[in-house]
């Protein structure tokens, strides 16, 4: 018998409500829309499809929807971060991810708080602390953020991050959110999709991804989510956001590949919202569409956010990468792996329990 669980349950029916709504704007464009939709899909959902998910949640029966065995993370100091030579990736969570790139550090979708969640007494719980505290992280030149999800924009991050950090770039009108917690409006840019910036020869490009946004019940799609490119002197990555499959990949990949790194979302997806989350070939196909060398997936192994087992994503995306021939580096969380030889370790498998 599936054992109920109250907060899982009460999540999954939050986490759906905020699909329901529509939007029947045009797609993105400089003027602004009061609301942002997909170029490729017009992403809306019923009640009928809220009691399919609802119902999915209720009798969810899962062996291992958290972890049995302590994840390992590798404790990173501001002295180890100074003495990093080459441009790196540093997975820190979920899909929270340090770079260095040409001596200058950016962040990407910051999330510290014990809970990705409205409140921090109920929602989806950290399976590990993060390997840095945010008051040990170096000046940062920038912090890019894909969207406003709670897994992705945690405010008390950016409230302690406020100071510390040159520039906040994000898609159009999410910055609304970084100045109602106090960050100063001439540190924040907002891009639509295809719109570039530049911080410290570094460019920045925000591209296209097929999701939603909204942190409440009445603020559906009323600030862009976007995928990300980043281009320094040495090295070109791609990092996907939240995005189900589309075409739009490719068009990146034609634009802007090759990349030496794709960090692409793979987890939380199920065939029920498979429009606005990747299934694991999915993910897989979208690393191979924008033409990059190695693939990092991102977006999972630090919360619960849907029905499958927690390390399912890893255990999938390795043996579909392996199938094809394609390179994966998944690193521990605090690993520091060079960019340009991300796919010459082999992978240490640290989401099963081998103990």
């Amino acid at each position: 018998m599936p054992v109920f669980n109250r907060t899982r349950f009460l999540v999954g029916v939050l986490f759906m409500t905020s699909f329901c709504g529509s939007s029947n704007s045009l797609a993105a464009s400089a003027s602004q829309p009061e609301k942002f939709t997909n170029t490729h899909i017009e992403y809306k959902t019923t009640w009928r499809d809220m009691w399919k998910v609802t119902k999915a949640y209720f009798r969810d029966n899962r062996d291992a929807a958290t972890p049995t065995f302590d994840i390992p993370v590798s404790t990173l100091t501001p002295q180890m971060l100074d003495a990093v030579a080459e441009d790196s990736v540093i997975k820190l969570g979920h899909s929270t991810t340090l770079l260095k790139l040409s001596e200058r550090y950016i962040l990407i979708d910051p999330v510290f708080s014990e809970r990705a969640s409205p409140v921090q007494w109920m929602g989806p719980k950290r399976f590990h602390q993060a390997p840095i505290s945010l008051e040990d992280l170096p000046k940062l030149d920038a912090v890019i953020i894909s969207h406003d999800h709670y897994d992705h924009l945690d405010k008390g991050s950016i409230e302690i991050l406020k100071n510390k950090v040159d520039v906040f770039i994000t898609p159009l009108k999410v910055g609304n959110h970084l100045r109602d917690w106090g960050v100063d409006a001439s540190k924040i840019v907002e891009l639509n999709w295809w719109q570039s910036t530049k911080v410290n020869g570094i460019e920045i490009v925000a591209t296209p991804s097929q999701h939603f946004s909204g942190r409440g019940l009445f603020d559906r799609d009323e600030t862009l989510w976007a995928s990300w490119v980043m281009k320094s002197s040495n090295t070109n990555i791609f990092y996907s956001g939240d995005s189900g499959y589309f075409d739009g990949f490719k068009t990146v990949g034609e634009k802007y590949g090759p990349f030496n790194l794709s960090m692409i979302e793979t987890g939380a997806y199920n065939e029920l919202w498979s429009d606005i989350h990747m299934l694991p070939e999915e993910s897989l196909q979208a690393h191979i569409d924008v033409q990059a060398s190695v693939m990092m997936p991102v977006h999972n192994s630090t919360f619960d956010l849907a029905l499958h087992n927690w390390n399912e994503p890893l255990i999938k995306i390795t043996d579909l990468a392996n199938a094809k021939g394609v390179p994966t580096s998944i690193p521990i969380f605090g690993e520091i792996v060079p960019i340009k030889s991300a796919g010459e370790a082999p992978n240490k498998t640290w989401w099963l329990d081998e103990r």
